[in-house]
C-alpha cells in the first residue's frame, strides 16, 4: 500500500516516527513522509531510511486562515498525484487541515493521532487568558468539523479523549487509545541506581509549563535541610516563549548551587543512569513524557504530577510518587521521603523498569498502531 505520513517537522518523522515507519517498510509499504522543513541532509536521510520525502507548505504555528485554507489545497494537488491508499497525519494542524486535504484529495482511508492536547488544553494556576479561551473554542470548532471525516482517532492516554471527545460531544466514528509511543527498548539499560550520592534529575524543555518553576521552588526547599544533595536540569531555554525561563534567573541558580545545570548535552540516557530519582512536574498536555518513560526503561523512581499523560508513568506508591501540580511543596516533600529512605529507590527504581517493559516497548506499540491502521 501507499502510506503518506503527514507530520510537521523532519526531526520528528524520521526521529520519533522512525521504527513505526520501519515497521510499515518491513511490511511492503511505501512511505510518503511529509514534512514542511526538509533540508539536504534530512531529506537524504529520509531516503535512506526508505521513504519518499515530500516538502509541503504549512505554518505549524501560524493562525492565518487564508494561508490555512490556501495550504490545505494545496497538499490536497499534491496527495491526489500520490494517491496514497491511507493518510495518518499526526500533530494539531496535520490533523485537521490533512484531513480536510485527504478529503479533498478523494483518500478513502483517513486516520489521525492526537499525541496530547497541547498548550492551548493546558490549564494554568493563573487562569487562562481571553486569547486561549478563544483559540481553544476555534480548535474545538476545527475539530468538529475535521473529526468526522476520519475513519479513527488515536490518542495515547484515555484523559485526552474524555477532556477533548466527551467534553465538547465531539461527532467521531471511531477512537482508539493507543499508549505511549513507546521506545526502543534495545537502546536503553537497567542501571542500579546510586543510592550514597543522591541525585534527582529534570529533563525537560526549561518552561513553566514543564514545571521547571515548581522544580527549582522544591529544591530550594529541600536544599535548606540537605544542602549536599544534587539536582540535575537538563533541557534547552525558550527565552521567546512567555513561560520560558530566562538565561539570567538560570545563571543565578547555577551560580548558587541551587541547580547542577551542564548545558546541551547529547547524552541524555548516560545522563539519567547517572541520577537517582527523576523528577518532572509537568503540566503541559502530552500524550505520555518520553523522558519519563526513558528514566522507567533505565530503572529510576519517578515523581510526576497527577495529570493527563503524566499520570500514565506513575503507580503511586509502586515505582515513585504522583503530586498535584503547581504544589512545590508537595513535590519537595516527595524527595524527601527518597532522602530519609534511599532503601526504596532501588526497588521502586525496578518497578518502574518492569512498566518501562510492559507499556513502553515500541515494537509492540507499533504493531499495536498498525493494527489500529488496519496494515
Amino acid at each position: 500500500m501507499k502510506v503518506a505520513v503527514i507530520g510537521t517537522v523532519a526531526s520528528s518523522i524520521l526521529g520519533f516516527r522512525r521504527d513505526f515507519i520501519n515497521s510499515l517498510i518491513a511490511q511492503g509499504h511505501q512511505v510518503y513522509a511529509f514534512a514542511v522543513d526538509y533540508t539536504d541532509e534530512t531529506r537524504q536521510k529520509g531516503i535512506d531510511l526508505g521513504v519518499v520525502p515530500v516538502d509541503y507548505p504549512f505554518n505549524r504555528t501560524g493562525m492565518n486562515p487564508v494561508h490555512d485554507i490556501r495550504n490545505t489545497f494545496k497538499l490536497a494537488k499534491q496527495l491526489k498525484a500520490i494517491k496514497p491508499d491511507l493518510v495518518f497525519s499526526y500533530f494539531v494542524k496535520p490533523v485537521i487541515f490533512g484531513t480536510f486535504a485527504a478529503k479533498l484529495a478523494g483518500v478513502e482511508r483517513r486516520v489521525a493521532m492526537l499525541e496530547g492536547l497541547g498548550f492551548i488544553f493546558t490549564d494554568q494556576p493563573e487562569g487562562l487568558s481571553g486569547k486561549t479561551r478563544l483559540l481553544r473554542q476555534v480548535q474545538v470548532l476545527l475539530y468538529r468539523l475535521s473529526f468526522p471525516l476520519l475513519g479513527k482517532i488515536i490518542f495515547l492516554n484515555p484523559d485526552d479523549s474524555k477532556d477533548l471527545v466527551t467534553k465538547y460531544n465531539l461527532k467521531v466514528n471511531r477512537v482508539e487509545v493507543l499508549g505511549g509511543i513507546g521506545l526502543d527498548l534495545a537502546q536503553y539499560h537497567y542501571v542500579k541506581p546510586d543510592v550514597n550520592k543522591l541525585s534527582f534529575l529534570f529533563v525537560g524543555r526549561l518552561l513553566k509549563e514543564k514545571g521547571i518553576n515548581e522544580f527549582i521552588a522544591a529544591v530550594k526547599i529541600v536544599k535548606q535541610q540537605y544542602p549536599e544533595v544534587t539536582f540535575t536540569v537538563l533541557g534547552g531555554l525558550d527565552e521567546g516563549n512567555p513561560g520560558g525561563l530566562k538565561a539570567a534567573e538560570l545563571s543565578r541558580l547555577t551560580e548558587s548551587g541551587v541547580i547542577d545545570y551542564p548545558g546541551h548535552v547529547t547524552n541524555v540516557a548516560e545522563r539519567i543512569a547517572q541520577c537517582s530519582v527523576f523528577v518532572l512536574p509537568s503540566y503541559y498536555r502530552e500524550g505520555v513524557p518520553r523522558s519519563t518513560q526513558e528514566a522507567m526503561a533505565i530503572g529510576r523512581p519517578v515523581i510526576t504530577t497527577d495529570v493527563p499523560g503524566c499520570r500514565e508513568t506513575v503507580i503511586d506508591g509502586v515505582n515513585g510518587f504522583m503530586v498535584p501540580p503547581w504544589q512545590p511543596q508537595a513535590l519537595a516533600d516527595k524527595m524527601i521521603y527518597f532522602i530519609k529512605h534511599p532503601e526504596q529507590i532501588e526497588p521502586m527504581g525496578l518497578e518502574s523498569y518492569k512498566l518501562a517493559q510492559q507499556k513502553f516497548d515500541a515494537a509492540k506499540v507499533n504493531q499495536k498502531l498498525l493494527k489500529l491502521l488496519g496494515l
